[in-house]
Formats: structure tokens, C-alpha cells, sequence
């Protein structure tokens, strides 16, 4: 019997359908490190779920997680066999307490390699792989330097996560003050990078034992950045049932290369790319953990497979069979119009009407429900159908018709 212990600060939705699908794997002692009280724990998960748990302050201090780890040995009768978690801030410390303590999984350089961009690009160029243009800037001139040759560029987080708190600067004057502003140093320096004009997509995928076993593919409408960007546009993503098209082939040997070079062992991994109109392909970043964003649903509702119970087993047990793609679904995200709280979602007996049979699993934003803080929105919608075309179609018109706004009525 494994024991097993599962790092999760709070007990968010998207948290707990990874959390309840490790629970439930047999033949396992499970255990949980959380911030979250005991009281908030009976209620979001239930006690009786946990043959264990310990609460720390904060689950980003490798020295308070050995302490819990530790703990949560002696209560659960013996070593700990594997440390797991989805958020992407948490795979260094893990890997950090792997380290001390013996425990199998990546360790703390693989982790450093995917954590850090800049470090990660590098990698991944010295391997001969494409990626955009990248430089971490430890002053102003260096930043400057490098927006006269790139310009426009993105300015982002050394260890970042997705678009979050990602910029594209346009001219050399806005690059000027916003370098003169931050004022990047050797022990703060800033990442600039390539901005890459095309098309953007996913590249989701299982390893077992460094051998990549299983991808998925979805595309992006818009990009991430400008989804960020504009926080009231509305945005799809799309799984083809087929990825054998010719947009695919260089991921599908470049994407497996990168996780080589970096050094994945077990696990789910996310990586973002680029299609440039030229057709060729530009790796942006990749993750050390599972898609977020629903995209584990999607890929669950594409193959009719549970996904989540597949990370899980993946990642405790180091197994995993490939399932066959039997439909390609999308997912369409409902951002509010306007600030407060819900007061109108717009369109929805319209949209029931004509892509009902379509909709396989839906979030539809609550009246007084306020404003998220997440690029996910207020909502979401998930197609599901052999065509693919049908599912785009079907994408396109939850986007265009569907509105939610907001405002102070409750």
C-alpha cells in the first residue's frame, strides 16, 4: 500500500476534482497539506474522504511542507511514497522536499528547468529546439537592447503561469518607462521575450518513466494575451478528434523533444506553442502539471475517459493506457460585461434551443454572483461531437450570442 500525500493550499473547485480522484485510487494511505481549517476542510472535502492532514501557513515554504510531510508519515504509519499537487507554484518546494526526504518525483533542478522561463528557454534552444527570441534583462540598457532588436516584445514573470501578469509592449518609448519604473537588477531581473505573430495551441501530454506516452492538442481563440488583455472578450478553446493535420506534425515531434530535454519523468505536463503563418512553430512555455481551464474535462469528455483519475494513477502508480480520441470537444468561457455582480445572462434560451444535444457540461453564471478574478470567467460551456467543424461552429455562436453582464443589483 502507497502512501500518498497531496499538497493543495485551498480547496478550490478546479483543485478538488484532482484531489477526490486521488482519494478514491485503491490500495493507498492518503494524506493532505492544506492552509485551509479544519472546519472549511469537513466542509469542502470531508474528513472522512483523508486518512490524514496537516495545516501550515503557507504550503510555498519547503520547510514548513517537510514538517507537514514528516507529520503526515507518523500518522499514516510509515514513508511517505509519493508528494503530488496541480499548482504550478507548488512544484518547486515539492520537488524541494522529494529531495530531502527520499521521496520519488521530479527533483529540484527538473523543477528549476520548468519553473524558471528563462532557464527553461535556454534549455530548450541549447537542445535545438524552437523557441521564441528570450532574454532576462538585469538592467535597463539590457531590456532596451533587446526591445530595439524584438520590438513588439512580452514582458513577463521569471516564474510564471500561462499569461498571468504578462505584457506585450508595443514601441520602444513604453518598453523605456516601463523598465525605468520596475528598474531590473542582477537579484530582480525581468523577462523579456519574442512577441511571436500566428496562431496559438496546447500541447497536453503524459510520461511515464521519461517515456512520452499520450498528447492532446487544443487551439486557443484568441491567444491568452489577448484574452488577458481584454477582460470582457469572450474565448474558446478547441480539441480536434483528429490530430493528424498538417498544422500538427512539428509539435508532435518538437513537443516530446522538449519534455526530454527538460527532463520529465512522470506526470502530466501543459506546454503552450505557436504556429507561425509561415508553418513554422514556436515553443512558448510548458508546466509541470496538468492543464487548467477545464481542459482536463475536455480532454475527459474527447476520449470518454476520466482524466483526473488518470493523472492521479499516473502519478501515484505510474500507470497509464492511452485512450483512443472518439470526439472532439471546446469549451467557450462567459466573462461579464461591465463590474459588480451578475444581473443578466443574455441568450441562453436561444443557445439551448440550437446547440442543446451539443452541450455536455455547462457552468452558467449565477444571478449576484460577483465578478471572478480569474481569466476562466464567470462560467463556461463544454461541446461534444464526432465533427469537429460542428464543435467550432458550435463555439462560435455560444461566444457571439451569449452575454453576461454585470452590475449592482444582486
Amino acid at each position: 500500500m502507497r502512501t500518498v500525500v497531496f499538497a493543495a493550499p485551498y480547496a478550490m473547485e478546479s483543485t478538488l476534482r484532482f484531489l477526490r480522484a486521488t482519494a478514491a485510487l485503491p490500495d493507498i494511505r492518503f494524506g493532505l497539506i492544506t492552509q485551509e481549517s479544519p472546519e472549511s476542510l469537513q466542509a469542502k472535502v470531508g474528513l472522512d474522504a483523508l486518512d490524514g492532514y496537516a495545516r501550515i501557513d503557507d504550503a510555498l515554504d519547503s520547510d514548513q511542507m517537510e514538517r507537514a510531510v514528516r507529520d503526515l508519515a507518523g500518522q499514516l504509519g510509515g514513508r511517505v511514497d509519493v508528494l503530488m499537487g496541480i499548482l504550478e507554484p507548488l512544484q518547486e518546494p515539492m520537488a524541494e522536499v522529494r529531495h530531502r526526504l527520499g521521496i520519488e518525483g521530479i527533483d529540484p533542478e527538473t523543477a528549476r528547468r520548468f519553473r524558471d522561463k528563462a532557464h527553461m528557454k535556454s534549455v530548450l534552444r541549447g537542445a535545438g529546439l524552437p523557441c521564441a527570441a528570450h532574454r532576462l534583462a538585469d538592467s535597463v540598457e539590457s531590456a532596451l537592447d533587446f526591445g530595439q532588436s524584438y520590438l513588439p516584445v512580452i514582458v513577463k514573470p521569471q516564474a510564471g503561469a500561462g499569461a498571468i501578469n504578462t505584457l506585450r509592449v508595443d514601441s520602444l518609448d513604453h518598453l523605456r518607462s516601463l523598465v525605468t519604473t520596475v528598474r531590473p537588477s542582477a537579484e530582480a531581473p525581468i523577462l523579456l521575450e519574442e512577441f511571436v505573430q500566428g496562431d496559438e495551441f496546447s500541447f497536453d501530454s503524459i510520461s511515464v518513466g521519461g517515456q512520452h506516452v499520450f498528447h492532446s492538442i487544443c487551439e486557443y481563440a484568441p491567444t491568452p494575451l489577448t484574452v488577458m488583455e481584454t477582460p470582457w472578450i469572450q474565448w474558446t478553446v478547441l480539441l480536434p478528434r483528429s490530430l493528424d493535420d498538417e498544422r500538427f506534425m512539428r509539435i508532435k515531434s518538437a513537443g516530446p523533444d522538449a519534455l526530454t530535454a527538460l527532463g520529465m519523468s512522470t506526470g502530466m505536463t501543459h506546454m503552450e506553442w505557436f504556429r507561425r503563418t509561415d508553418g513554422s512553430i514556436a515553443i512558448s512555455e510548458v508546466a509541470a502539471r496538468p492543464p487548467g481551464a477545464q481542459f482536463t474535462t475536455l480532454m475527459s469528455h474527447a476520449h470518454e475517459r476520466d482524466f483526473y483519475s488518470d493523472w492521479a494513477e499516473v502519478s501515484v502508480f505510474g500507470q497509464f493506457e492511452p485512450p483512443e480520441r472518439k470526439y472532439a470537444t471546446g469549451g467557450a468561457y462567459l466573462r461579464g460585461q461591465g463590474q459588480g455582480n451578475v444581473v443578466a445572462v443574455e441568450g441562453l434560451d436561444e443557445l439551448q434551443d440550437e446547440l442543446g444535444d451539443l452541450v455536455v457540461e455547462a457552468r452558467i453564471p449565477g444571478m449576484g454572483q460577483p465578478k471572478s478574478s480569474s481569466y476562466e470567467g464567470e462560467g463556461y460551456v463544454v461541446l461534444k461531437h464526432p465533427d469537429t467543424e460542428v464543435v467550432a461552429d458550435g463555439l462560435r455562436r455560444v461566444v457571439s450570442t451569449l452575454r453576461v453582464r454585470l452590475g449592482q443589483g444582486s
